[in-house]
């Protein structure tokens, strides 16, 4: 399975931005079966955990999220969205998607939000 990410770019304070996270490698089925998460690392701190689904499409968001980001899939498409509205400069950070499969980790390639004052 791979993750690709996209959808990151600048934005102004109180802007909003949607993140696509595709999944190649699996049917739709087989996608349908995992949880994905995102994850971001802002300059000079460590990876937090933004958002995850489940299988059931049961939704957690780190707080400082919690209603402005809204995590989403389409396994039809293969594909999770991270839909950020009234973005804030701390925000601004490389996005990553993430899923477990069999306890082997698969992380797609950052994309970048910047979030300007």
């Amino acid at each position: 399975v791979q993750l690709q990410a996209s959808g990151g770019g600048l934005v102004q304070v109180g802007g909003s931005l949607r993140l696509s996270c595709a999944a190649s490698g699996a049917s739709a089925d087989t996608f349908s079966t995992y949880s994905v998460a995102w994850y971001r690392r802002a300059p000079g701190k460590q990876r937090d955990l933004v958002a995850r689904i489940t299988s059931r499409d049961t939704t957690s968001y780190k707080d400082s999220v919690k209603g402005r980001f809204t995590i989403s899939r389409d396994n039809a498409k293969t594909t999770v969205y991270l839909q950020m509205d009234n973005l804030e400069p701390e925000d601004t950070a490389l996005y990553f998607c993430h899923t477990e499969i069999r306890f082997v980790d698969y992380w797609g390639q950052g994309t970048l939000v910047t979030v300007s004052s």
